[in-house]
């Protein structure tokens, strides 16, 4: 009987593209050779009928590799396609031990041709896999950051972002009002999570999270990045307004002028960014009257008096700073009760002015800590 003849000789181009993707990717060929294995036994029993299990020895000296059948030596043989028994196995070589595999040939010109069709598209599938699972890792690391990437498609309202050879998506309710972007352009995004998708790892993007602000705010302030500074909250209405409460662990250190920067050099780049949404800079307070009264900036607080069985606070403010308190279609009312964590009812000094008499009053007698009133330049705040 001929002896079965085993060697498969790679074409070349095929060899070199595995070499090729092991240097630039650091994908090693024993990966793809995994792959093929798999597949050829698949492909084995489907020839032969038979589930065995192959296994494919690279000689990269002469471009070729060896195919076997693979049996494992067992006590008691389950399925002889993939076992050996022991005393069957030790007939063939003494040495064999329970555990070890054995390798038998596979007739080359009779599984050569099968080997040619599925090696490159083995190759190419993997290629998608691994390529695929790496970006996945890679952006797992990225998840609520802040990244920068190239706009490659504009669809109607989306914008299509490339981020480490992945597709993003921006959404119009994901974009701010201002922006507007074309191929090229290279924009900031915030990765709000990582999906794992049928077609590989979906990218969820944004620029009107809180998180964006965040992010923005710890590149641009180095005190933020190092701990000098701590940001105690952020809230935001997208396109109209963040209040952002920042505090200093520093005693000798000003946290809102390191957030805002020389000149306001330091702000007025996120503002940008941000196509001109404004942005309000709150020192962070542990006293809740005080904090209320710091998150309605710009406005000036003249009187806060809480009720904190129901977590709710009157603040007193000028005729003229009123409409400055609530802010365009109550937006700095909003915000400054999602920072705090208050319900915030907003009265005009006018209507409330008997009554801050009243209270200041009782304060001076009696004493309050929930009550406080407050000069028109909130010099208390200091």
């Amino acid at each position: 009987m001929a002896k079965k003849n085993s060697t498969l000789t790679l074409q070349a181009d095929f060899y070199d593209a595995l070499t090729d993707l092991e240097s630039e990717k650091g994908i090693t060929k024993e990966v793809f050779m995994d792959a093929l294995e798999d597949a050829l036994t698949s492909a084995y029993k489907k020839q032969y009928g038979v589930a065995k299990q192959i296994k494919i020895i690279l000689t990269p000296e002469t471009k070729t590799f060896k195919i076997y059948t693979c049996q494992k030596v067992v006590e008691q043989v389950e399925d002889k396609e993939t076992e050996i028994s022991l005393e069957d196995a030790r007939l063939i070589d003494k040495k064999y031990k329970v555990g070890d595999d054995i390798y038998g040939p596979v007739d080359a010109a009779d599984f050569g041709r099968i080997v040619a069709q599925m090696a490159k598209q083995i190759v190419t599938q993997k290629l998608r896999s691994l390529e695929s699972e790496k970006a996945y890792t890679e952006l797992a690391e990225k998840e609520e950051e802040l990244v920068t990437c190239v706009v490659h498609r504009v669809d109607g309202k989306n914008v299509c972002v490339e981020i480490q050879k992945l597709e993003a998506v921006l959404y119009p309710k994901d974009q701010l009002p201002n922006d507007k972007f074309k191929v090229g352009d290279k924009i900031k995004v915030f990765v709000r999570g990582i999906k794992a998708g049928t077609r590989g790892p979906q990218v969820l993007v944004t620029r009107t999270a809180p998180g964006f602000i965040k992010r923005m705010f710890e590149l641009e302030v180095p005190e933020i990045a190092s701990g000098v500074v701590a940001i105690k909250g952020i809230v935001r209405e997208a396109g109209l307004r963040t209040k952002i409460a920042v505090y200093a662990t520093d005693s000798g250190v000003d946290a809102v002028g390191a957030c805002v920067g020389n000149r306001g050099s330091r702000v007025n780049g996120i503002i940008s960014e941000l196509g001109g949404e404004k942005i309000d800079i709150i020192p962070w307070h542990e006293d809740p009257l005080e904090f209320i009264a710091r998150a309605l900036l710009p406005a000036k607080v003249v009187m806060v008096e809480a009720k904190e069985d129901e977590h709710a606070a009157k603040v007193v403010v000028m005729d003229d700073q009123l409409s400055l308190a609530i802010g365009r279609e109550g937006v700095n009312a909003r915000l400054a009760a999602k920072l705090t964590g208050w319900k915030i009812d907003i009265k005009p000094y006018s209507a409330m002015k008997n009554e801050v008499k009243a209270a200041t009053e009782r304060a001076e007698q009696m004493g309050s800590d929930n009550f406080d009133v407050f000069d028109e330049d909130l010099g208390e705040l200091d």
